[in-house]
């Protein structure tokens, strides 16, 4: 099995004209990226044309990444900027997503029972449903911290803030959730709430 090739080396590779090399770039990131551009749009065609100019934009600037930091974090943190940028063109908050939110890992249970995975696709679509009434600042730094599980320090990176700013979007994102719970009045959704409260 081939040994995959350190991330700063590819990009180094890119800058002296190597376009495979920025291929290999796009391989190993493209899930990723997709992945983030269709939480934030809900769309899978739209989705995929962002992921595909976010890349298109990483390589155009790639002489200005800073070899320092992680490739991945600067890649999605173009994609997340250029996600909100169409938001905000079509003024618009947020687009409900086709699908739901993964569950959230913690609530995930061992049972594989027909009942079990309606409550998770239930909880997933409540959840998702709260999501979408947030505006796309706070909804931005809930998905990545509590679905992506990146840290306050990476968010902060990718969002071009402090984390300061970040646990206080979160703790505001997590009070305005608090009284959409109030409001639904779901204890599934109450216990997810609980425990973003409890990793905050």
């Amino acid at each position: 099995m081939q040994e995959q090739q350190p991330e700063k080396e590819l990009v180094e590779q890119t800058l002296s004209g190597d376009t495979d090399a920025f291929t290999e770039l796009v391989r190993l990131y493209e899930k990723p990226v997709y992945n983030l551009a269709y939480r934030m749009l809900g769309n899978s065609v739209e989705a995929e044309d962002a992921a595909q100019e976010a890349f298109i934009k990483a390589y155009s600037n790639l002489q200005r990444y800073d070899l320092s930091r992680s490739f991945k974090t600067w890649i999605l943190s173009i994609t997340s900027n250029h996600c909100i940028d169409r938001l905000r063109k079509r003024r618009l908050t947020w687009l409900s997503l086709d699908e739901p939110l993964p569950a959230h890992p913690a609530l995930v249970s061992s049972d594989t029972s027909p009942e079990a995975a309606t409550l998770a696709k239930e909880l997933s679509t409540q959840v998702q449903d709260l999501l979408s009434n947030l505006n796309d600042d706070y909804r931005l730094v809930v998905v990545l911290r509590y679905w992506y599980e990146l840290s306050y320090s990476e968010i902060a990176d990718m969002t071009e803030t402090t984390e300061s700013a970040v646990k206080s979007r979160l703790f505001r994102a997590r009070q305005a959730l608090a009284k959409l719970v109030d409001l639904e009045n779901s204890p599934l959704i109450a216990e997810m709430a609980t425990l973003m409260e409890n990793n905050a």
